[in-house]
């Protein structure tokens, strides 16, 4: 699901659509995805907003429905300057994400299954603070691994 070419660090970005853009990219150009998908992703981020606050800093957990995903897949970005996201569930909020884990998932049901392990990574402020501290794709890789 997740491979080390979806890993981006120092993502240089003004805005959440142009994050979101540069992590659908990339899971085009390796054909995870379908060419709908970061439209889906943008289009459904201003209707339901994906960002959460977490333990030790904000995240943003962006994704759309099955129908534009070619196979599962997880990129990870890591924003050099933070961006708006607006909070799930509470969109007045805004929120100021230091990483962006962006899910294409097939199934809805997996969809589910996963996001409520990324929850509980989430809630997990040692395992956070050891991805923001991460200095090689490697180490990003073994840790978000560990919990999906």
């Amino acid at each position: 699901m997740l491979k080390k070419e979806y890993i981006l660090r120092d993502m240089d970005c003004s805005n959440s659509e142009e994050a979101i853009r540069m992590l659908a990219d990339v899971l085009e150009k390796d054909g995870a995805v379908k060419d709908t998908f970061c439209k889906a992703v943008v289009d459904r981020e201003k209707e339901y907003p994906t960002g959460l606050p977490a333990v030790a800093f904000d995240v943003a957990v962006p994704h759309t429905t099955g129908s534009h995903v070619n196979r599962p897949s997880i990129a990870v970005g890591f924003l050099s300057k933070p961006v708006m996201f607006r909070q799930m569930g509470s969109p007045e909020i805004e929120l100021y994400p230091e990483v962006i884990l962006m899910l294409a998932i097939s199934d809805p049901e997996k969809q589910l299954v996963l996001l409520k392990k990324l929850m509980v990574f989430l809630q997990d402020e040692n395992a956070l603070k050891s991805l923001k501290a991460s200095s090689t794709k490697d180490e990003v890789y073994e840790i978000v691994n560990s919990y999906i």
